[in-house]
């Protein structure tokens, strides 16, 4: 985004975003058809894996621990020992909940049904999994299946919606001062959404950290970057939250009954171990894995390249085609590149794949990930994002402030009302095949 400034106005050169007018027949086409099969054998593996490294970092760590000891190693002053320890169990912190996003990931697909082909055995393992990681397994099987079916729209989508102008209570637009798709905005305006919204680095860094930290607990518990036009009670541990149907507030209960388990066990084990024990152990990695899931599912859906859609314009397939892939970690280079994408599945950078049909189990999605660019490529459509990381979400954070309440297809403006994005529509039309690829629920 180039940027031209005159005595009066500023006016940048936008990006242009091609809006997809594909069918879904269009995507579906391109994914070769072995890809949507799935096999619990093989998606059992991943779970067999997953705990096989976490308990050798586990195994390891331990190991490591009791020869940090004068008796075993000559450091130069006694508090380096403990400073080791720190650092040692840092590292496991970190370690332990990447991979254990991983099983977060695994989780998820069975909240898909992509894990194997029996409800039964896909809902008993997602429940298992989510309810050992704090997590509500079909309260947001429910509410994410509605995100996949209306990623993207203003007013059906159920997370990671723009907050619009008059939602942030900013000066109202002035046409004769700024434009619409936010191209050219004067000083006097630049100013006024300065002074409202606020830019400054050690506010975005806050920002940020406050959002990866508690953004997780804060959307279960008071639908916080949810949708707006929730009740301020909403929820995700009620049964008669809005967002579900009567008919699934049997399920809401079983998630409660897992979340239930699940403290009583943290709790359990304090008693049996220590607070500080379990605190190291389970409750940091614990943290950590919080932070991934709302870091790659953040960087997935926001982005001042990426379109939002008002109802008149809102397709499915412009829906799964408004979210980017980015290389989880890849921005600290090619070593932690592969560890990120390996430890949590390819979740991050097969994520357009996943949109377009959810039911791909993730050792499938990288053959349909490249198969889905190439056909997407022949429409000028590219929706590979920068790699996914703590300096990527700070950008993203200053630069995804707001949208207007105007507009059928609107695109994120940053602090000073400037849009990096404009929209561009291809020629070639088709009508929409009307297939529906995205979760029923039951």
């Amino acid at each position: 985004m180039s940027t031209k400034t005159s005595s009066k106005r500023v006016t940048v050169e936008q990006i242009p975003f091609v809006i997809p007018d594909l069918t879904v027949k269009d995507l579906l086409s391109a994914i070769p058809a072995h890809c949507n099969k799935r096999s619990a054998l093989r998606s059992g593996s991943y779970v067999v894996m997953d705990l096989a490294i976490i308990g050798a970092i586990y195994k390891g760590t331990y190991f490591l621990d009791a020869l940090l000891t004068p008796g075993n190693i000559e450091l130069p002053h006694p508090a380096l020992y403990p400073a080791a320890r720190l650092v040692l169990w840092a590292f496991y912190s970190f370690f332990v909940g990447l991979f254990a996003t991983g099983l977060w990931v695994i989780a998820h697909e069975c909240g898909h049904q992509a894990f194997s082909e029996s409800k039964t055995i896909n809902n008993a393992v997602g429940w298992a999994l989510h309810s050992a990681l704090g997590v509500p397994y079909h309260a947001w099987r429910i509410t994410h299946a509605k995100h996949h079916a209306s990623t993207g729209h203003m007013t059906q989508d159920q997370v990671f919606v723009p907050r619009t102008r008059s939602e942030l209570s900013l000066p109202p637009f002035d046409p004769t001062k700024e434009d619409l798709a936010g191209s050219s905005v004067s000083e006097e305006v630049m100013k006024e959404l300065w002074d409202a919204l606020g830019d400054s680095p050690i506010g975005a860094i806050y920002g940020s950290l406050r959002y990866l930290v508690g953004g997780w607990p804060a959307y279960l518990i008071v639908n916080a970057s949810g949708q707006p036009r929730y009740p301020k009670e909403t929820n995700h541990f009620d049964p008669a939250a809005v967002m579900f149907r009567p008919d699934q507030r049997g399920q809401i209960i079983i998630s409660n009954a897992g979340i239930f388990l699940w403290m009583a066990a943290v709790g359990y084990s304090i008693y049996q171990w220590g607070f500080f024990e379990i605190f190291r152990v389970y409750l940091v990695p614990y943290l950590w894995v919080n932070h991934w899931l709302v870091l790659i599912t953040f960087l997935q859906h926001t982005d001042p390249l990426l379109p939002h859609y008002r109802a008149s314009e809102f397709t499915f397939p412009r829906g799964a085609l408004s979210t980017l892939d980015r290389n989880l970690l890849g921005d600290l280079g090619p070593i932690m590149g592969w560890l990120g994408a390996f430890a949590t599945h390819g979740i991050s950078e097969t994520h357009v794949a996943h949109h377009v049909s959810s039911k791909i189990p993730h050792y499938h999605a990288w053959e349909a990930t490249d198969a889905l660019r190439k056909r997407l490529a022949q429409h000028g459509i590219q929706l590979e994002g920068r790699p996914g990381g703590w300096a990527e979400v700070y950008r993203v954070f200053k630069e995804c402030k707001f949208v207007e309440d105007e507009g059928d297809i609107v695109f994120y403006k940053n602090a000073y009302g400037l849009a990096a994005t404009k929209p561009v529509f291809n020629d070639n039309t088709a009508s929409d095949s009307g297939i529906e690829i995205f979760d029923k629920e039951s």
